[in-house]
Formats: C-alpha cells, structure tokens, sequence
C-alpha cells in the first residue's frame, strides 16, 4: 500500500460538518488502496481566540506558556477527527506532535523541526489504522512542548512526507494556487503547477496558501506537494521541481505583505562592527529581516532601511531603543503604513524588460516605491499600504495573472 499524508486548515475542520466531510475524504482516499496520515490545524480561529484570552490574562504572557497554549488548539481537531472516523467504521489514532516524535529546536513560537520518529505512525498503520497528528507542534530537548510559527502545519505536514516518503495533499479553502489573490483581483487565473522556487518565493514574500518552510522542505526532499480544495472536487495545483520547457510567461504571480514594518536609521557611524553589531540583536532574536538598503559614507555616516514582520515591533523597539542609547546622534523612523509588492517568476531569467515595465505601471498609477530589492527570479518593492489595492490589479493586469 501506498502512504499518502494529507493536511487539512483551520477552515477545513471549523465546525462538526466540516469535520465530517473531512472525514469522508479520508475515508475515499483510504478505500483506493492507501494508508492516510493526517495533519490537522486548530478549527477555525481557535488560535486566535486563544492569543486573546492569553493576552487578556498578561499584557506580556511568557512564549514558552503561549506554546503550551496554543498546542491545545490542534488537539482538539486531532480528537475530534478521530471521533468522526471511528462513527463511520474506520479505526483512527490520533497522536499530538511530541508523542510521536517530532523533535524541535530553537526559540518558543519559532521552533524548527529537527527530526520525526516514524515508529508509532508506522506500527498505526500497519494495524490498519488512519493517522491523525497534529500539526504546528514537537517537543524540545527539555521536554517542553513547542510550536512552528503560524502556518506551522503545513511544515509538520511536509515534513511528515518527507520522512515518509509519500506526496503530500494540503486541503484548504481555496481551490488551488492562484498567479495573485482572488480576494484582491477576481479574475486571477489558478496555476497547474508551480515550481519549487516561485513558490517558495511567492510564500515568503506574502502568498499566504503555503508556508515557505513548508516549501523549503518539500524541494529539499523531491516531494510533491498538492494543493487542493477540501470542499470540491475540482483539480488543483502541484508544487514540484521546475521544468526546463519552452519559454513561456515571464511573471508567475504576484505576491503582497501587508504585516511588515520598515525601519530607517540615520546618520549610523560608517563602521562594519556596529552595523554588524546592530543586525545580530535582531538575529538573536529570531526576528527575520528581509530587505536591507544603506546608502553611500557621507562624512562617515551612512542611512540604513530595512523591513521586518509587523509582529516583531515590540523586540524591534526594545533593540532600537538600545541602539539609540548607545548612539544618541542617529535617528530612528518606523513606517507601519507599508506593503511590499512582489512579482516572481523563473522567466526573468531569460526575459529582458520586466524591471521597466513593472516599474512603469507603477509609474502609471503614481505609486512611489520607497524601496527596492530584486532576486534572479523576483523584484520586491516597498509601497505605501493605501496604494496596495491598485498596485496588485495593475500588476495582475499588465503581467496577465
């Protein structure tokens, strides 16, 4: 028999019958000859509405409590799902992720994976038993359970089929990978397939259907990963390995992140120690820095921008803050009113001109771009978050999405 390991979002289990239906489509896969593990995330807004009670507990709860927290979210799904299966004559186990072994590494609410024990999941189904884990979670070397970020399910999932070696299906509400957000331009057509690279681009730079660890896992591996809708029956799109064809569209999608601040700093000493210095407090804390632009030695001071997710801007003010203290002469601007706009695409590597006109249709629209970085496949620009709407149809438009 073949494993497959499938995936279901917050939405796909968010009420009894939605978790029924889930159940059935286990069941249909389960009768064409395979053996199913099953990663679920909370139902719902479960982690939500947990974040808040947290928080209206402690204004400044402790991360490793708020994983403890927020594991209890999946559990619930896993129970319940398990539930469903055995009503309808199939025997299911469900296992949270330190119980079967998923070791994790690094800081509380951004762990990462560093192994899975397949012993239980293998016995289970060698009994004959459907699988269900829960996503988002592992354990540390203290035994303390942790969790993979939000999105975290997809990385355990992939993970899951990377040690497996099976595919992996994620079912969500959406009926596959679209070129730009149907939300924000209707007429965005859905892709067939998408590479490794544009995708894993496309997530880290704000597509919000993958997680981009998720992404990294499975081109890392070779594993397939297939994204579906849970509530039709309609074709989806595939993740795999880039092929080498004909040439084709120069722009895959269009991907915009509206939770990212940008910060700018002025007049820093032009010394490689304190730049060092300053960026390594943002790495010791975890905290991800994307684009980074620093101007030309002026009298010996430079002007550094740069952007980090909009959820790190309390670490990020208590390291500034430092910073400023310690060199009282720079200054310190952050803009939460920004997007970063991105168009990826493995075409631009052979296509001239795609750098002119997308800055030309921006141009077009009177948008400024208050910063620019670009990859061999991607260029990524900072725009003010009022433009956002324009500047994703515009793009869509003009690129054919």
């Amino acid at each position: 028999m073949n494993i497959v390991v499938q995936k279901y979002g917050g939405t796909s289990v968010g009420s009894v019958e939605r978790i029924q239906n889930v159940a059935k489509r286990i069941i249909e896969k389960k009768k064409n000859n395979h053996q199913i593990v099953v990663v679920v995330s909370a139902m719902g807004k479960t982690t939500d509405d947990l974040v808040k009670l947290a928080y209206a507990i402690n204004p400044s709860p402790s991360k490793r409590e708020m994983d403890r927290l927020l594991s209890t979210g999946e559990q619930i799904s896993i129970s319940l799902l398990s539930m469903a299966l055995q009503s309808m004559g199939h025997d299911a186990i469900s296992f949270t992720g330190p119980q079967i072994g998923i070791r994790t590494s690094g800081l509380h609410t951004k762990s990462r994976i560093e192994g899975i024990d397949t012993t239980k999941i293998l016995d289970s189904l060698n009994e004959d038993k459907i699988v269900i884990i829960a996503g988002f979670q592992g354990v540390n070397d203290n035994d303390d359970v942790t969790t993979l970020g939000r999105g975290g399910s997809d990385t355990s999932a992939v993970a899951l089929a990377c040690v497996l070696d099976a595919p992996c299906e994620i079912y969500t509400d959406v009926e596959g990978i679209y070129g730009v957000d149907p939300r924000l331009y209707p007429a965005a057509k859905k892709l067939d397939s998408v590479s490794y690279e544009e995708m894993l681009e496309m997530a880290s730079l704000g597509a919000g259907v993958m997680h981009p660890r998720a992404i990294e896992l499975g081109s890392k591996y070779d594993t397939n990963i297939w994204v579906a809708s849970s509530e039709f029956d309609v074709p989806g799109t595939i993740i795999k390995k880039g092929e080498k064809g004909m040439e084709g569209q120069s722009i895959t999608g269009v991907a915009i992140d509206n939770d990212q601040i940008m910060i700018t700093i002025r007049d820093i000493p032009f010394d490689m120690n304190i730049t060092s210095h300053f960026f390594y407090q943002f790495a010791n804390k975890s905290i991800n820095i994307d684009m980074i632009s620093q101007s030309a030695p002026i009298d010996g001071l430079i002007n550094i921008s740069f952007t980090a997710p909009s959820s790190d801007l309390n670490d990020a003010n208590k390291i500034l803050s430092a910073f400023q203290e310690k060199h009282p002469s720079i200054g310190v601007l952050i803009n939460e009113s920004i997007s970063k706009l991105s168009v990826v695409g493995i075409g631009m590597r052979s296509q001239s001109g795609v750098a002119a006109k997308f800055f030309q249709l921006l141009a077009d629209n009177d948008i400024q771009m208050l910063m620019i970085t670009t990859s061999e496949i991607r260029i990524s620009c900072i725009i003010k978050s009022k433009d956002k709407d324009i500047a994703v149809s515009a793009t869509a438009e003009a690129f054919e999405l």
